[in-house]
């Protein structure tokens, strides 16, 4: 079978020869997805693709992996068909090469939003103003109106969210063409459930193997803390909505009140987690890495670390001086963000958890399959 990229091509090469072996079939899901099949289709590549947390049990555990001259290696060729699926799937398509510029163009745009926002300010507003002290509910619109501030951010956000649902669409229905389209609920649980533990970052139970084959689970705690803490801001950043539309309470709140509890506790997760991820990468043994997509890794975990850390600073110096500089900062970096999710690796956790849905539903179909002759036998 002919596929669009020499990646895929690799990719249903391993494949073939793992379903002839089927040694590593209790290590992940990939594996077992993988033997539902007998000829992969594009979609069904980078559905493993996708499936796939890059432990890297299979590459030490496989007797045919490099040197040996069928060159087996699972975890590369899998990162690398990984990333090219993003820009595969990316909305809109005129700007699907921001994936092969990853780091530059996450960079650029950091450098840009933040460059904006400290002009804008110190243009906009008296020195008197920026550089004063603010204290009291409201402070920080009297730097930046919040209608300015909402219409600006919600902008941005709302086509963060279209983009991602356009490459999500285009992802789910290449993935699920052979197959039904809509996925069930027992299936949505299940795969909530294995993302909310990573369970495919184990390594089959004995940890993730970064630089050698000793098992570790550094980069399973770290990928938590990441994950928990972005959701925590997400949390603290909801509750201080409702907190300005249901109760007419305006930001900055109290160090004890909810959102600043939440969100204290979120941006140390995303200071802790990245941090750790980029040092467990630095460590990676190259040869289960795509390399040439290493800034892309780089730059989503450099914009989280930055966005956490000014947002602490301005939550620790919102009472001084120093509070229009660090509030410039900070909204300089989230916009940053919010421009550059769809084309950067933040879509990696909604692909990978359309293919940990699309696996549940997979297993389900399968185990009802094998049940059917026995209901058959029992009547």
């Amino acid at each position: 079978m002919s596929h669009r990229s020499e990646a895929l091509q690799e990719a249903d090469r391993l494949m073939t020869v793992c379903n002839s072996c089927r040694y590593c079939e209790g290590l992940c899901a990939v594996f077992p997805a993988m033997e539902m099949r007998r000829a992969f289709t594009d979609g069904d590549l980078n559905y493993l693709a996708n499936l796939c947390h890059s432990c890297g049990a299979c590459y030490y555990d496989c007797q045919f992996s490099p040197p040996h001259e069928f060159n087996v290696n699972v975890p590369r060729t899998l990162a690398t068909v990984r990333n090219d699926s993003y820009a595969d799937y990316a909305w809109p398509r005129a700007l699907s090469g921001l994936f092969r510029r990853n780091g530059l163009a996450v960079t650029f745009a950091a450098v840009l939003s933040v460059g904006l926002f400290m002009a804008g300010f110190m243009a906009f507003n008296d020195p008197a103003v920026m550089f004063g002290t603010h204290l009291g509910e409201g402070a920080f619109y009297r730097i930046m109106p919040h209608d300015a501030m909402i219409a600006l951010f919600g902008g941005a956000f709302l086509y963060a969210l279209l983009a991602l649902f356009m490459g999500l669409r285009a992802f789910w229905r290449e993935m699920a063409v052979n197959g039904p389209q809509l996925p069930d609920g027992m299936s949505l649980w299940q795969a909530m459930k294995d993302a909310g533990q990573l369970r495919y970052l184990d390594g089959g139970g004995v940890g993730c193997m970064n630089a050698d084959e000793r098992p570790k689970d550094r980069r399973r705690m770290f990928h938590h803390m990441t994950f928990y803490g972005f959701m925590l801001c997400f949390a603290a950043t909801s509750v201080a909505t409702l907190y300005a539309y249901l109760l007419g309470r305006a930001a900055p709140y109290p160090w004890w009140d909810l959102p600043v509890v939440l969100g204290t506790l979120g941006g140390i997760g995303l200071l802790v987690g990245p941090a750790g991820l980029l040092l467990a990468k630095s460590e990676r043994d190259p040869m289960m890495m795509d390399t040439g997509r290493h800034g892309m890794d780089v730059a989503f975990l450099a914009m989280l670390f930055f966005t956490s850390l000014t947002g602490l600073a301005l939550l620790v110096l919102r009472a001084t001086p120093a509070m229009g500089t660090m509030l410039a900062l900070h909204l300089g970096f989230v916009f940053g963000f919010f421009l550059t999710m769809p084309y950067g690796k933040f879509v990696h956790g909604l692909y990978r958890f359309a293919a940990l849905v699309r696996y549940a539903m997979e297993r389900r179909a399968e185990e009802e399959r094998h049940a059917q002759p026995e209901t058959r036998k029992a009547a």
